[in-house]
């Protein structure tokens, strides 16, 4: 008789895949921190000045690390700008609900928008990319998926935002971990491909763009290329590292951030909904991180 292959053993976690994630996500959850330097400012211009800051650090870095000749190949594969063209998308509707809802005191909505993308990530990685969860991880997930249901619950209309977050750096993840094509020259393309858009956008804006009426809000404006840039080249480093469903756990630190930002220096109301999916989601993790501790230990002892 017959007996079936073994389940493939979990890969060990890659730390340089680790660290770069946890620098990403931990710059994401500074970033209403800085938008909220902008509020008056109109969100789309904010989306503009990000794209087209980002286009001209990375054309530096391109420049200084000689990887034109990287850049030329990943532009000339039909497939890889079909990729980035949608991940490009992606992103550019990804920034500007963000933002938008940053400006407009809807912190605790963004917060669960990242909230609920891990779930969705991990979603992906089981459905698409065919990862397995074992019972611990998948209580964990369980745990998580409980705490975010009880949070959109009490969401009421501002429940959009958040799901449309979620969707949206799901999939773009998804395609950015799928695309042949490294961070850099990656990001590039992207950047490249939404640029005359938002030049465009801001010559229709005309006199109302507020870059260059005050010093201060210009610099912060010109800032956006390395706000964006850096923690994205973060994330698409970490997600050619990791396991796209141990990605998607460790997110949970932005949202987390930005709900603390939310509430104690914001200012916006915090429901018992709020504190149950909290507890919630943090047990989840604390499940997920306990299961890989064991796990590293076992692996350590002598064969």
């Amino acid at each position: 008789m017959l007996q079936p292959p073994p389940a493939p053993e979990t890969p060990p976690v890659s730390r340089a895949g680790l660290a770069q994630g946890v620098a990403a996500y931990a710059l994401w959850g500074l970033l209403p921190l800085y938008f909220a330097l902008l509020r008056g400012v109109d969100a789309g211009e904010i989306v503009a000045t990000r794209i087209l800051w980002s286009l001209v650090l990375l054309a530096v870095l391109i420049a200084a690390l000689r990887r034109w000749p990287r850049l030329r190949v990943a532009m000339a594969s039909p497939r890889t700008l079909l990729m980035l063209s949608a991940s490009a998308l992606l992103i550019a509707v990804n920034w500007l609900v963000y933002i938008w809802a940053v400006l407009n005191h809807h912190v605790l909505e963004g917060s669960l928008g990242y909230f609920l993308n891990p779930l969705i990530n991990v979603l992906l990685g089981v459905l698409v990319l065919r990862e397995r969860l074992d019972r611990v991880q998948a209580a964990a997930v369980g745990l998580a998926a409980l705490g975010v249901l009880v949070l959109a619950v009490g969401a009421g209309a501002g429940l959009w935002i958040s799901l449309v977050l979620a969707v949206s750096f799901g999939l773009y993840g998804l395609v950015r971990k799928l695309a042949p094509v490294d961070s850099i020259e990656g990001l590039t393309i992207e950047t490249a491909i939404l640029a005359p858009v938002a030049g465009l956008y801001l010559l229709w804006l005309g006199e109302r763009v507020a870059f260059g009426e005050e010093l201060t809000l210009s610099l912060l404006l010109a800032l956006a290329g390395v706000v964006t840039a850096v923690p994205l080249l973060l994330f698409a480093a970490a997600a050619k590292r990791l396991r796209y469903s141990t990605l998607g756990l460790l997110q949970y630190l932005a949202p987390t951030m930005q709900f603390l930002l939310a509430i104690f220096v914001f200012g916006e109301h915090m429901t018992r909904a709020h504190l149950v999916c909290f507890v919630l989601i943090w047990s989840g993790l604390a499940l997920y991180a306990g299961r890989g501790t064991w796990e590293a230990r076992r692996r350590r002892l002598p064969a």
